[in-house]
């Protein structure tokens, strides 16, 4: 079992940046493939990004060219140009494999929120 441990979230105004983090313990997770899923308030939880433990990267069209996911010993989340419809609680997951990952099908993190004002 990872746990999954998410922060750098906070409040931005639009065009800002921040930097989100997803510290893992419990196992070895290099071999694990890592995502970032957001929820926004009364919508469903979408996926944002995923990395696989080879590099392999991949993003939502909605976020492509804004925000870039990079991992080390944690995984990241570096937003850029955010705008107010990238508010929401963003959330970190890890799966061995990486379809479960883009599926949403992983271990999760509690969140942390973003909020980006007009």
């Amino acid at each position: 079992q990872v746990q999954l441990v998410e922060s750098g979230g906070g409040l931005v105004q639009a065009g800002g940046s921040l930097r989100l983090s997803c510290a893992a313990s419990g196992r070895t997770f290099s071999n694990y493939a890592m995502g970032w899923f957001r929820q926004a308030p009364g919508k469903e939880r979408e996926f944002v990004a995923g990395i696989t433990s080879g590099g392999f990267t991949w993003y939502a069209d909605s976020v492509k060219g804004r925000f870039i996911i990079s991992r080390d010993n944690a995984v990241y989340l570096q937003m850029n140009s955010l705008k107010p419809e990238d508010t929401a609680v963003y959330y970190c997951t890890a799966d061995p494999s990486s379809t479960k990952v883009r599926l949403g099908g992983g271990s999760w993190g509690q969140g942390t929120q973003v909020t980006v004002s007009s």
